[in-house]
């Protein structure tokens, strides 16, 4: 990441703090802490907090355990001059970030990071009672989900990447194999086609589709059986993939119903597509793929959102669910994933990563969403 973009991020972060009334915002190791350095070190137990304050980005500084200093090494935080102040076991680290922020004496509100361990939250709290805390989460998220023309290009990567992996689902997917069997493969497919690790690999055939989440199991999937694959990770920049398609296992007699509903979901999915625009709301796209679903009869088994923001997370701001009333902004990224769940019989699943361009989506998917017979 340029030092240039580590300084605007930063800057940024600032004044929306300041708007917000907020002297100080307090980022712990996780994916907030790697999109505003682009760079994070866990720190296990040991406090390690990035300290912004609202009034002086400039003056950013980091303070950690001096054992993990040297995973800082050469970063691009280096690069960008941020402060390093290091501490050792038996020291106070809460009373050493309060006196690298002039002991806390000018401080009014502090916003801190979802990734932040309560632990940490409620010993700072204890060391400075005065100190008014409340999540940075939205305000580090209303950055965070505006995507930069690089970030873009990483999920366009990463979603070309997940694309070879669907366009080879043949070469696992058979009757005979257990799910764990064919997840495996596939995970190994992940980390070959260009990501850095298999993040999740969902494998649910026959009646385990209709659980959303289904994790792989013993079960041996059956000539005939609709089999939900949702598997996604992250790139070596850290950005994540995550697409879903719902297939077919040659042979045998599938269920009567399920061309009819994958064909609906895939309707829905792209009706929800073709709503996305400058200016729609959130809940305005999954109104769009709900009512294609709803009108066939079919909503009560639509029993999730349709989307969910990407980038740094896999889950993240803006989340495409009814009563989200945000307009959607050029650059904004999320998943578009309608879905129909039969207990006890099959589910089907569409999902694609979409980007809000000036005249509606951008896909970051290209594999065929038409149903497939493997």
């Amino acid at each position: 990441m340029p030092t240039a973009v580590i300084a605007d991020r930063l800057r940024r972060l600032a004044d929306t703090a300041r708007e917000a009334g907020i002297d100080v915002v307090l980022i712990a190791p996780g994916p907030d802490l790697a999109y505003l350095l682009g760079h994070s070190v866990p720190s296990h137990e040991r406090l390690t907090l990035l300290a912004v304050p609202a009034a002086a980005p400039d003056d950013a500084v980091m303070v950690l355990p001096a054992l993990e200093r040297g995973g800082w090494e050469g970063s691009t935080a280096e690069a960008a001059g941020i402060r390093f102040v290091t501490w050792l076991d038996g020291d106070d680290p809460y009373a050493t970030i309060l006196g690298e922020l002039g002991g806390g004496t000018e401080l009014g509100a502090a916003a801190v990071d979802d990734h932040l361990p309560y632990l940490h939250a409620f010993r700072l709290q204890q060391a400075r009672p005065e100190l008014r805390m409340r999540p940075a989460g939205e305000l580090i998220a209303e950055l965070r989900m505006r995507k930069e023309p690089f970030e873009v290009d990483e999920l366009a990567s990463v979603g070309a990447a997940i694309d070879r992996v669907h366009r080879r689902i043949g070469e696992w997917l058979r009757a005979g194999r257990t799910e764990n069997e064919v997840a495996a493969d596939i995970a190994g497919a992940l980390v070959e086609e260009g990501h850095r690790t298999a993040d999740f690999v969902i494998v649910a055939s026959g009646p385990n589709g209709a659980s959303p989440h289904h994790e792989a199991s013993d079960r041996v999937i059956e000539a005939g059986d609709p089999v939900v694959v949702d598997i996604g990770g992250p790139n070596p920049a850290g950005y994540n993939s995550d697409s879903t398609r719902t297939y077919l296992v040659a042979g045998g007699e599938p269920d009567p119903e399920f061309a009819r509903v994958h064909e609906l979901v895939r309707t829905a999915q792209r009706a929800a597509v073709d709503a996305v625009r400058p200016g729609a709301t959130a809940e305005s796209i999954d109104r769009a793929a709900r009512d294609v679903i709803e009108r066939a009869g079919y909503g009560e088994y639509f029993i999730t959102r349709t989307g969910h923001g990407i980038g740094l997370e896999v889950h993240e701001h803006p989340y495409i669910v009814a009563g989200n009333t945000r307009p959607l902004e050029p650059s904004m990224a999320f998943s578009i994933e309608p879905g129909v769940y039969l207990p006890g019989r099959f589910g089907v699943r569409i999902e694609d990563i979409v980007v809000v361009g000036d005249d509606g989506a951008v896909l970051m998917n290209t594999s065929p969403t038409e149903l497939v017979v493997v």
